[in-house]
């Protein structure tokens, strides 16, 4: 009696269950979320690095193609979380209120129903056994009751001091106990025969009540498992046929990969298949002038230029190696050379991935792929950046390279033909990138999309928006 009580708790379980549930995948959704969020930051950030790095030509575009792949990735990620809040959340979310109605004294209506089935059903059988119960706990007495009388009796007949009236009045108290004995036995016998008589219906009655309970349950235990099964096709991505490209199209990237297509590009780009500009005769102009007023200006007022190098392969490769070991006092701007790892673990540091965002971006590589490489040239020996003086002092020959500047797009508003080799040349929609701000003669430099590095007039362009 009243076992019942743990299906009723079921239904309720069931409603917990629910919660649980939609716990579970919103929790799992986050983690989705987070996951596609650092692809995405990571993707950039290494597209960025990469492109400003040295690698160049189709293995640079393999390298990068690990970016796309992280991006896409990110894209099936958010989609992932998206169908499980949107979907899979949502869908338990409605169930579990058409399934589970609050009643307004607590509770719900379902646990209620089962209840008062439950309560109804047993009701008879319960008053039947509770009869059973007392009409046993009557016979045990009188059996009790009689086996002391026999007792008493027994103890009697060897006790010559009592006189016959009262052995009289003993065997009485035996005699009406046995009969006390037959009677309860009797209503014991008949109300245990009534309780087995009840069983049967008793027992179909709680069964129908349970039943209902199994088939609300069942509802539950289907709709749960065809949720899950939703689940797990919205989390695997194995079969989804944009996530076999992705990789399919990262392999065909990489394998497109061509040291000797590199060598070749590089050759004719950077090395001695490039176009040369050769010296020729040229006629005094008003733009030569501007041009000399203006390398002037800057040598008033930079300091030390590099003027007086003539830079063969050989000598690009030692600028190179010294750019890393030159000493710069503290209140010069930093070194060319980085100290940062980026494989070093963030935890160390103790800064957050956002603050050393900038860090990271600008100092991951020794050097740009763009970096300029100055091209006028001199014997004079006092100009000469990499004399002793010079390269152990004060003055740093590279501070106007190395001095960190903020970059901008912007957008040529005009066709621009460049006049000497240390110009740029555009037309009127191009877009490149300002590497420093406009000087008092109206020019900037900046750098093409080609890695071109060179001086523009600052009014023929404008910021992209």
């Amino acid at each position: 009696v009243g076992n019942y009580k743990r299906t009723v708790k079921r239904i309720d379980d069931g409603h917990r269950l629910c919660n649980d549930l939609m716990n579970c995948i919103h929790e799992r959704a986050r983690i989705e979320k987070v996951y596609a969020q650092q692809l995405t930051e990571w993707a950039k950030r290494w597209k960025q690095l990469v492109e400003k790095g040295p690698q160049y030509g189709t293995v640079e575009r393999a390298w990068c193609a690990f970016m796309s792949e992280a991006e896409k990735v990110s894209e099936l990620h958010l989609e992932v979380k998206s169908s499980l809040m949107n979907e899979d959340f949502e869908k338990i979310k409605n169930w579990q209120k058409e399934a589970f109605h609050k009643q307004m004294m607590g509770g719900f209506k379902e646990t209620k129903e089962a209840e008062d089935g439950f309560r109804k059903a047993q009701k008879p059988w319960a008053k039947k056994l509770k009869e059973v119960e007392a009409a046993k706990k009557a016979y045990h007495a009188a059996c009790k009751e009689e086996k002391l009388a026999i007792s008493r009796e027994t103890n009697s007949k060897a006790d010559p001091a009592l006189n016959p009236e009262q052995l009289k009045k003993l065997q009485d108290k035996v005699e009406r106990s046995k009969q006390d004995v037959l009677k309860t036995k009797e209503k014991y016998e008949k109300s245990l025969k009534e309780l087995d008589n009840a069983t049967p219906q008793y027992m179909e009655n709680m069964e129908q009540v349970f039943e209902q309970c199994q088939q609300f349950e069942e509802k539950r235990l289907r709709f749960f498992r065809e949720v899950l099964l939703e689940v797990q096709k919205h989390l695997d991505l194995s079969n989804v046929a944009s996530y076999k490209n992705i990789y399919r199209e990262l392999e065909q990237n990489i394998k497109a990969a061509d040291a000797v297509e590199d060598l070749r590009w590089f050759r004719a780009n950077q090395g001695p298949g490039m176009s040369m500009n050769w010296p020729q005769f040229e006629e005094w102009s008003a733009d030569l002038n501007r041009t000399l007023s203006r390398r002037e200006k800057k040598k008033a007022s930079d300091g030390v230029t590099l003027t007086g190098i003539n830079q063969t392969g050989e000598q690009v490769s030692q600028t190179n190696k010294h750019s890393s070991s030159l000493s710069v006092q503290s209140n010069t701007v930093q070194s060319v050379q980085s100290s940062y790892n980026p494989f070093e673990d963030e935890e160390d540091t103790g800064s957050t991935v956002s603050e050393k965002e900038d860090n990271k971006i600008k100092n991951v590589s020794s050097y740009e792929k763009n970096q300029s490489y100055p091209t006028d040239w001199s014997d004079e020996e006092s100009n000469n950046p990499f004399s002793s003086t010079d390269a152990n002092g004060d003055t740093n020959p590279f501070d106007e390279d190395t001095s960190p500047a903020m970059e901008v797009r912007v957008r040529a508003l005009y066709d621009y033909e460049g006049q000497e080799q240390d110009e740029l040349s555009f037309k009127a929609g191009d877009e490149l990138t300002k590497m420093e701000n406009e000087d008092e003669q109206g020019w900037c430099k900046g750098r093409l999309d080609n890695g071109q590095v060179g001086l523009y007039p600052a009014n023929y362009v404008e910021p992209i928006q």
